[in-house]
């Protein structure tokens, strides 16, 4: 099963280091929170990746390029026909797939540009620029005991996004602005879709919140899986600091794997 991951926004609210790299790029010890995004899937077995890049999406393409051999130890020997031979070796048993979904492509347009890449099957799909604690198998298995085409992971926390309202047997009826009078249930990403959802989706200007999902919910096709453990947005310099912090603590809460 792939796991989609969207990483073609400019990142303005964090425009100390966007204006350098992608902000899926931005580093939390040391490696791309990308990194850690994928780590998370990893950790559950999957390891079957598309990026879906558009800003600065060379930036993407060459870290992955390089990977292998900046995770190994290498001799490189100019003395003798210029050799480079390496020696011990840790990467990842990863494919990653990497796709310019264009520069001013909006997020359900990201999505429909890489249709082709899915394979008919359902998959993962979640942002660049959030990591959490969250069960990736159990995320599954809620999505395919629902039988709806698209299963969101719904968080309880004080947040500026969509606001969700959900029915008790966890079916969401509907997305909407937050307002003064509303709790703190929002949308916190790590989806997994039925390739129907690209049905859904007109175009490179959609964006996939609203319309596409909104859509879904309102035919009763949303189911919410609730998450009340750790997830964290990397939004602004302060929210990077904070999983910079949380890190070099040693207890990054999202860390799941050795």
């Amino acid at each position: 099963m792939k796991a989609v991951i969207l990483a073609g926004g400019f990142g303005t609210r964090i425009s100390e280091e966007s204006h350098l790299k992608p902000k899926p790029m931005i580093e939390i010890g040391g490696m791309p929170i990308l990194w850690h995004v994928m780590k998370i899937y990893s950790a559950y077995g999957v390891n079957d990746f598309v990026i879906c890049c558009g800003y600065k999406q060379h930036v993407i393409k060459e870290f992955f390029a390089d990977y292998f051999l900046h995770c190994s130890d290498v001799t490189f020997d100019f003395t003798a026909e210029n050799r480079m031979q390496i020696h011990s070796t840790f990467s990842e048993p990863w494919r990653v797939t990497v796709v310019d979904t264009g520069l001013n492509t909006m997020t359900g347009g990201r999505l429909k540009r890489i249709a082709q890449y899915v394979d008919g099957e359902p998959f993962f799909m979640t942002y660049g620029d959030g990591v959490s604690d969250i069960n990736i198998s159990k995320l599954y298995e809620s999505h395919m005991n629902s039988g709806k085409i698209a299963t969101l992971t719904a968080i309880n926390i004080g947040q500026r996004f969509g606001v969700l309202d959900v029915a008790e047997d966890n079916t969401v009826l509907a997305i909407r602005e937050k307002n003064k009078a509303d709790g703190s249930l929002i949308n916190g990403g790590f989806m997994v879709l039925d390739p129907k959802i690209f049905d859904y989706i007109e175009g490179d200007k959609t964006v996939f919140e609203k319309a596409p999902l909104e859509r879904v919910a309102a035919e009763g096709q949303l189911n919410a899986y609730y998450h009340t453990g750790f997830w964290k947005c990397m939004d602004t310099q302060r929210d990077k600091q904070e999983l910079e912090d949380l890190w070099n603590s040693g207890n990054a809460p999202w860390k799941m794997w050795s």
